[in-house]
């Protein structure tokens, strides 16, 4: 790919704001920046398409023939050899599950299906939630085994691996990577709400990220973070979800009992460096709850948002630094 940069004439033009959008793994990219006019703007758009369909090629559960979805269906012991990318993502899913004692973990894919977050139908099925219960359950730190050196993967028990928790925000980190090799130096990307910056405005403004009030059939902003050379990703109850014996019933799955998550968490808004970590440790700290989450993102240093279901509201509780604001 060839890279972009500025000459002196150029640069001392006032930049142009671009925007470009596609769908992907289920919902859509967006990529917004400045730079000099005259860009090859179909080039910079084929750029990000491939960048997130690569990602979606190898790391989707709703495609038969990706990657993922391989290394799910090979028989136990079977050494499989996968991409770089997806080695990368699992390596990191195993490290952030180790860190955070397992509130993050890839190897719930058979409960995500059973709920009806899966491939197929939006619906729960009774059968395979009761099954669920009686089978042993082996996190993906115990049943995996990666070969780096090789680029290969084996399971060691039965497991089925569902990366919605952070191939998406490593999407957004090939999105934020494909504007780096133009040469563009601000921007905005991001799938769906995970979003990541470089840079800032022309007027010397961050990026304004709207945080989402997270209420159910409902899009309305509760606040706006300011977001500079950094990643964003929020994880909640609100967004997808399930209804059962008319009880709603949200996407992300506690590991500890194979059930979807229920505390006082409303959701989660983390903010690093890299957007694929950040997704992992918003779903974490989600699973974890209003104690325990707290806890560790004040013990990791963690920038984050927490929003607690509060009677008919809500309270928001902020860790900058690791320290709680008052």
């Amino acid at each position: 790919m060839k890279t972009f940069s500025e000459t002196p004439e150029m640069s001392a033009l006032p930049p142009q704001r671009y925007a470009l959008s596609g769908e992907t793994m289920g919902t859509r990219y967006s990529a917004v920046f400045f730079a000099a006019s005259g860009l090859d703007e179909s080039a910079i758009g084929a750029g990000l398409f491939a960048a997130v369909d690569k990602v979606d090629r190898q790391m989707s559960t709703w495609k038969p023939e990706s990657d993922l979805n391989r290394l799910n269906a090979a028989a136990l012991e079977q050494w499989i050899t996968v991409p770089d990318a997806l080695i990368s993502v699992l390596e990191s899913a195993l490290r952030i599950g180790q860190q955070s004692d397992g509130a993050f973990d890839v190897g719930v894919g058979a409960v995500v299906n059973a709920w009806g977050f899966g491939p197929g139908k939006r619906q729960p099925d009774v059968h395979q939630i009761s099954a669920s219960k009686e089978r042993t359950y082996r996190s993906a730190s115990d049943a995996l085994e990666i070969d780096h050196a090789h680029q290969r993967v084996r399971k060691r028990a039965a497991i089925t691996l569902d990366l919605s928790g952070i191939a998406k925000g490593y999407g957004v980190d090939e999105l934020a990577h494909c504007l780096d090799r133009f040469g563009i130096t601000r921007y905005l990307v991001g799938i769906d709400g995970e979003m990541r910056a470089r840079g800032v405005k022309p007027d010397g403004q961050p990026w304004a990220i709207a945080i989402e009030k997270p209420v159910r059939d409902v899009r309305e902003a509760m606040g706006v973070m300011a977001l500079t050379d950094a990643a964003i990703a929020t994880s909640g109850d609100y967004r997808h979800w399930v209804e059962l014996a008319g009880k709603h019933y949200a996407h992300t799955m506690d590991p500890s009992n194979g059930r979807p998550v229920s505390n006082r968490l409303a959701a989660v808004t983390v903010v690093m460096s890299s957007c694929m970590d950040a997704d992992a440790w918003a779903t974490a700290l989600l699973v974890l709850g209003e104690t325990a989450g707290i806890e560790l993102a004040q013990k990791q240093g963690m920038d984050a948002l927490f929003v607690l279901h509060d009677g008919e509201g809500f309270e928001e509780i902020s860790i900058i630094g690791g320290q709680r604001e008052l």
